[in-house]
């Protein structure tokens, strides 16, 4: 399997712990070198939050068990970049029309 570079996840979590532990928790983990999670909606009950990893090997199933560990759930794996080097995604037609034509 190639390395994992680039990781983002939709993950439903309680209120606590709160998004600073795990961020903490995370940047933690071999092979990752950068973390950054944001907030997409709150209920009464949870949170839920996107999840972007960025490092030089990055294991899916460690960072599940530190959100599983924390009461949360990888919802989706929306993201995934992997090989010797990050790419960014390339706009097509379908993203916007009229930017990708210029």
């Amino acid at each position: 399997m190639s390395t994992i570079r680039r990781l983002v996840l939709d993950v439903l979590k309680p209120h606590q712990p709160t998004m600073l532990t795990i961020a903490d928790k995370l940047g933690d983990l071999d092979g990752v070198v950068g973390v950054d999670l944001t907030l997409l909606e709150i209920d009464s009950k949870v949170e839920n939050i996107k999840v972007t990893l960025e490092g030089d090997d990055i294991d899916f199933q460690a960072v599940a068990e530190v959100i599983q560990d924390a009461g949360g759930s990888v919802h989706s794996i929306d993201k995934v970049s992997c090989g010797r080097q990050l790419i960014e995604e390339a706009d097509t037609a379908q993203d916007g029309g009229a930017r990708w034509m210029r």
